[in-house]
């Protein structure tokens, strides 16, 4: 995987010092999120730069050098890791992933990167539609329930409108599907399903309230 710039390999260097998280190559980002620090607080965030080891995030409080950090971007969903360094306006966040996952935050990036020089269509997992049914509820775990109408909806997720907006990360049932809340908007909420269905039928189906 190489940084479309650069042309530099996005990957860690050798292995040596194991106290030290990989170095990687950043790429320029523009990504919409929000964050969480130690103490529950949340805010909204960019992040302008970002690697698979670490990011610098456009933030309203930075927390503490070595605070954690949980983060829920737009494409890439959620992120953890550690306040490493406070800048002007922010904080860079180094990034606590298994090797796996950077390898998917390296893919995830270097397209997000490359997208507007490629005039790329829009990242989407999976193709939205706006369901036959666009009524339905969402079900939290303290037993609160609350009518929602789907804006719309793919395998993976659907965006919701819905009076209220419960914190991001919060688990939820939509209809008869487990998920979770990664998304806010004006007059909703965006979830992202447990597990992705086969078909968009099922889905559909699932949301019908009885």
């Amino acid at each position: 995987m190489f940084d479309f710039e650069t042309r530099e390999p996005i990957a860690p260097l050798q292995q040596g010092a194991s106290t030290e998280a990989p170095r990687f190559q950043r790429v320029r980002v523009s990504i919409l999120g929000r964050y969480m620090l130690a103490d529950r607080r949340e805010f909204p965030c960019q992040i302008i730069e970002m690697s698979p080891g670490d990011a610098i995030v456009v933030a309203p409080t930075a927390g503490k050098i070595g605070e954690r950090v949980i983060a829920y971007l737009d494409h890439l969903g959620r992120v953890e890791g550690t306040v490493k360094e406070i800048v002007d306006g922010g904080f860079v966040v180094d990034l606590t992933a298994s090797a796996r996952k950077r390898e998917q935050l390296a893919a995830q990036l270097t397209y997000l990167a490359n997208k507007d020089i490629l005039n790329l269509p829009e990242d989407r997992r999976h193709e939205r539609l706006v369901p036959d049914n666009r009524h339905s509820s969402i079900l939290l775990d303290d037993g609160r329930r609350y009518d929602c109408k789907i804006i719309d909806i793919s395998l993976s997720g659907a965006a919701i409108e819905i009076a209220v907006r419960p914190a991001l990360g919060t688990p939820v049932t939509l209809g008869r599907m487990r998920a979770r809340i990664v998304r806010h908007f004006d007059n909703g909420v965006g979830v992202e399903f447990s597990s992705v269905q086969e078909m968009l039928t099922v889905i559909q189906q699932s949301l019908r309230l009885n």
